[in-house]
């Protein structure tokens, strides 16, 4: 096993700072999710004792071991997958993700997703940060959840991003059907998430723990009249990027996205409905959820670059079934 020392000796780098994010300074080719996997699964120690706590602090003549696990010999198979390219160029790949395609594999699924036809598409041209089951995968995004994705084709990339992603200044826009109507209409809601206590593969708002999340939200139009439920299209711009973010944040709010199979409603009889529209709303069957754009600072030009991705084809049947029933 390969491992790398650390002696703090330096007060500068010891000065209020935390595990994880001294090791993000030591350890440029791992981002910074990889660096909390590696402590949380007991590869740290601190003065020959393990840590598992990524906020823990470190301070003067601290010795910081870091053990690396041998990799698992996972073989992640091409596959042969028209992938929906919207840019590209020697560092990025710009996929507008269809919905019901996971990103990589996990899980027990190791077929047919999105790292599966990037690895058919592009070899052995993707960043290795990420490891063997996430070549080039900087973000993701929910198997449900369609819209734009970045991937890398080297390391340097990926670091680069992965930094502007820790560092909040990706401007990340999201679009979602909702039940009911937001008050206001629009606005901020600022509320940690943490794991649900009753469910630890579910978020919830918490109050007292949890890390800090804040959604953005505007109100595009609202369908109602009276044959037909509130339902309300949206947009969220992300000032951080949470599991389940704005699904969680609408739920907490009253208005969870239709669709939503772990935190909306389940389908529905209405009164008086037309039976087409009450039809496509219950056969909707996933999170009425579209990563719309995606802007961040080009790692290598150092310009700001700005991408926006179509809306899948359900979700665009879906507002015209709803725009026609309203009239």
């Amino acid at each position: 096993m390969e491992k790398k020392i650390f002696n703090i000796n330096d007060f500068e780098d010891s000065k209020a700072l935390r595990l994880d994010k001294f090791l993000q300074l030591k350890l440029k080719d791992f981002s910074r999710t990889k660096i909390q996997s590696l402590i949380k699964d007991g590869n740290i120690t601190i003065n020959d004792k393990l840590i598992y706590e990524p906020a823990k602090k470190i301070k003067l003549n601290d010795k910081i071991e870091v053990n690396f696990p041998p990799v698992k010999d996972t073989q992640i198979k091409p596959y042969k997958m028209l992938l929906d390219i919207q840019y590209e160029d020697d560092d990025i790949i710009i996929i507008n993700k269809p919905p019901g395609i996971v990103v990589h594999p996990g899980a027990g699924n190791f077929e047919k997703t999105i790292v599966n036809g990037l690895l058919y598409h592009y070899e052995n041209k993707l960043s290795n940060i990420g490891g063997k089951l996430r070549p080039g995968i900087v973000h993701r995004i929910d198997k449900d959840t369609s819209g734009i994705i970045v991937v890398a084709k080297n390391d340097f990339t990926h670091s680069n991003l992965s930094k502007q992603f820790s560092d909040h200044t990706i401007e990340r826009t999201y679009e979602a059907i909702i039940w009911g109507s937001l008050r206001p209409s629009k606005g901020k809601i600022n509320e940690k998430i943490s794991r649900n206590i009753k469910n630890r593969q579910l978020m919830a708002v918490s109050k007292n723990k949890g890390k800090e999340a804040i959604t953005n939200y505007k109100t595009i139009k609202t369908f109602s009249n009276s044959n037909l439920p509130k339902i309300s299209l949206i947009e969220c711009k992300l000032e951080t990027g949470r599991t389940h973010q704005i699904r969680v944040h609408m739920n907490y709010k009253g208005n969870p996205i239709l669709g939503d199979k772990s935190y909306g409603k389940s389908k529905r009889k209405f009164k008086n409905i037309n039976p087409g529209v009450e039809k496509d709303i219950n056969n909707f069957n996933r999170q009425a959820l579209h990563a719309k754009s995606l802007g961040f600072v080009h790692p290598k030009t150092k310009k700001q670059i700005f991408f926006e991705g179509k809306r899948p084809k359900d979700f665009e049947k879906l507002i015209k079934s709803l725009e026609k029933a309203s009239l």
